[in-house]
């Protein structure tokens, strides 16, 4: 993610590449030998193995595009990926959601096969993080031609990212901003930092539970909604917290995962009362939904091992697969975990717990354009290893499976019977 200091860096990429006008430039596509990721969750994992889904397996084709980070790709009915970004360079456009002038990045995403992709349209907005000091891309959706872009905000403990820890304080979602012409003009949110949509936190500071949610990514203009609502994951933790860490509760760490679900409409996504929130369930385990955002509660509660999460729908598997980071101290080496389940609220079984994944990947999402026909074999799309290169923190993470690094890094995979 993270930070403005990798521009030197990315400058350089950019000269290499050529700065094309419509496609950002791309590691060309690779191989290594298929390698299946061994499975080391901490004894205190909560979740049974799944039978079904019995581990993620890479066929060593890979390839990483642009030079920016937090891809997070929605499939859209005319058949295009929009996709956030930031902190990096895409097509020549600069963007930096962390400095003095802080913009959130977007752009489309051409193609169907993960290995010849064509990133276009790539632009930035401005976006005001005061009180606090970035403000950073996370749900993104389109559905019926509009898309909807939210933002969220982050503080530094020492208000410098670039040293110590990095943004290690998740401050609020804000809200959505749209856009009617796939982001050629927007519409801004009404809600800023300081009133923003669910009205948390209480004070800068303050512990969040639906922080950087993200949509889960029902297919093709979300074809595959149980119920035409989309549904929105994110990261949080509670005060007082039993055993807090260091950047407990961050752009990449968490204790606790929390669900909301709206009908969306331009209407809808930035007003409050429209959502509904898990609220447990019930003596039958049917997931409770409630209007109240007080009587929200955990999806996944396991302390000091949560953080940034997305949700992909596997239409031919009939299965919900969520991935699931945990960021350490936001610059160590980070944790992956995959989990599986027949219904969108749970309950939740571990396919896969990746130690070290990336060594540091994070934005970790599984883009349901990707997914083949028997839904045995998908594409991971994340970033990895921002904070390599900047002296301060003297980082060596390697990539590991080979090929990721910081872009948009696309990693085919096999999910093992």
């Amino acid at each position: 993610m993270r930070i403005f200091i990798v521009f030197a860096l990315l400058t350089a990429a950019v000269i290499l590449c050529g700065l094309r006008n419509r496609s950002a430039c791309a590691v060309q596509p690779e191989t290594y030998p298929c390698m299946v990721w061994p499975s080391q969750p901490p004894a205190s994992c909560p979740f049974p193995k799944s039978t079904d889904i019995t581990g993620i397996a890479f066929t060593g084709r890979h390839i990483r595009y642009a030079s920016a980070d937090t891809w997070y790709p929605s499939w859209a009915a005319n058949g295009n990926l929009y996709s956030p970004w930031t902190d990096g360079t895409v097509n020549g456009i600069r963007s930096a959601s962390g400095g003095q002038r802080k913009t959130t990045g977007f752009a489309t995403i051409l193609g169907d096969d993960p290995l010849h992709l064509e990133i276009s349209d790539a632009g930035v907005h401005r976006d005001d993080p005061a009180p606090y000091e970035g403000r950073y891309p996370c749900g993104s959706l389109v559905y019926k031609g509009v898309w909807y872009y939210g933002t969220y905000c982050l503080l530094d403990s020492d208000h410098d990212p670039g040293k110590g820890l990095n943004w290690d304080i998740l401050g609020p979602f804000v809200g959505f901003r749209y856009s009617l012409d796939y982001g050629k003009t927007w519409h801004d949110t009404p809600h800023t930092p300081a009133d923003p949509l669910f009205g948390e936190p209480g004070a800068p500071g303050g512990k969040v539970k639906m922080g950087a949610p993200h949509f889960v990514d029902f297919g093709r203009d979300m074809q595959y909604s149980p119920d035409g609502k989309a549904y929105l994951v994110g990261h949080g933790a509670t005060d007082p917290d039993p055993d807090p860490r260091p950047a407990n509760l961050s752009w990449i760490t968490g204790d606790q995962i929390y669900m909301a679900r709206v009908k969306p409409s331009i209407h809808n996504m930035n007003n409050r009362t429209r959502y509904e929130f898990f609220s447990g369930c019930d003596a039958k385990q049917r997931p409770i939904w409630r209007r109240d955002f007080a009587r929200i509660r955990p999806l996944v509660d396991w302390n000091n091992n949560c953080g940034c999460v997305t949700m992909t729908y596997n239409a031919p598997l009939k299965k919900f697969l969520m991935c699931i980071t945990d960021g350490g101290d936001t610059i160590s080496k980070f944790n992956t975990y995959v989990l599986e389940s027949d219904h969108v609220a749970g309950p939740w079984k571990l396919v896969v717990y990746m130690h070290e994944f990336g060594e540091q990947a994070y934005f970790v999402n599984i883009p349901s354009k990707f997914i083949s026909a028997d839904g045995r074999t998908a594409w991971l799309c994340y970033a990895a290893n921002f904070s390599n290169g900047n002296g301060n923190w003297d980082t060596h993470h390697r990539a590991i499976p080979p090929g990721g690094g910081y872009g948009m890094t696309l990693q085919e995979i096999k999910l093992l019977k």
